[in-house]
């Protein structure tokens, strides 16, 4: 909300990041839950 693109990219990858490395570190499975 009001920040520039790149901040907000960098934001989401890094989020993406840090979620990956949460399920390779419990060793779980990605399973992509639908809304």
């Amino acid at each position: 909300a009001g920040k520039p693109f790149k901040v907000a990219i960098t934001a989401i990858m890094r989020r993406l990041i840090l979620l990956a490395n949460a399920l390779l570190r419990d060793g779980r499975n990605w399973t992509q839950s639908l809304p």
